[in-house]
């Protein structure tokens, strides 16, 4: 509500999203199994997070702490990983994120080139990374994050339906020389030009970093390059109008 409405951002804005991990219990937490259809709540508070502080680190030991962090980045490669005794943090780290505005496409690009690849592990959310060149029409990026996020009909090899709780990236939009920031969180997105303009159009790429269920980074990639090239039987082969998961 506070990212999207104009009039209350005027006031109050959304800074960012800050998760805190119990070290002793937290690796119980987060591989605990739900029943199918459902998502870890600890997992997705972890995926949304842009903060995420591992508290009590003294009641575990060197091992399972480096198990804990490779757990947490397993599950966001994209957010910034604190370490902490009974709570005890600098508040300028945790405050003044500014995590939601529309940053310089330049800051945001080497962000998210930065962003480490995910341990393989056994877990169904995961962040998946990928850049595709040229330019996508307005329209049909649209499209694609909308099936995404609205219908959630787009589905990986194993016919399971891909959920995404989280996505940033950096994109070129035909007929717009500005670069364009794009974030989403759950089934809300959006799309706002930055101050920086591409300089030719062989730097004019898509980089695109998603949190979720259930992602397939092959798939998800194809079909983004359908978008870009406007190619759309790439799309029928993973789902339909009446394939959406409920």
């Amino acid at each position: 509500m506070f990212w999207v409405d104009a009039e209350l951002g005027s006031d109050i804005y959304l800074d960012g999203i800050v998760t805190v991990v119990d070290s002793k219990y937290g690796i119980k937490h987060l591989t605990e199994e739900k029943p199918d259809g459902l998502i870890n709540e600890a997992t997705r508070q972890v995926a949304l997070a842009d903060i995420i502080l591992i508290n009590k680190t003294d009641l575990i030991s060197e091992e399972e702490l480096n198990k804990l962090r490779t757990t947490v980045r397993s599950i966001n490669g994209l957010g910034k990983i604190l370490e902490t005794q009974r709570s005890r943090v600098d508040l300028s780290n945790v405050l003044d994120l500014h995590a939601f505005d529309s940053l310089s496409g330049v800051s945001l690009q080497t962000k998210l080139q930065h962003v480490p690849a995910a341990p393989h592990l056994d877990q169904s959310i995961v962040t998946i990374t990928f850049e595709v060149p040229g330019n996508a029409k307005e329209e049909n990026l649209n499209v694609f994050i909308q099936n995404l996020l609205w219908e959630k009909n787009v589905r990986n090899q194993d016919e399971h339906c891909m959920e995404v709780i989280r996505l940033k990236g950096l994109v070129s939009l035909r007929d717009k020389p500005q670069q364009v920031i794009v974030q989403g969180v759950h089934e809300l997105y959006d799309l706002e030009e930055t101050s920086v303009s591409w300089k030719d159009d062989t730097e004019r790429t898509n980089r695109l970093v998603l949190i979720g269920r259930n992602l397939d980074k092959d798939i998800l990639k194809q079909l983004f390059i359908a978008t870009v090239t406007e190619t759309k039987k790439l799309w029928t082969a993973h789902f339909t109008e009446d394939q959406a998961c409920l």
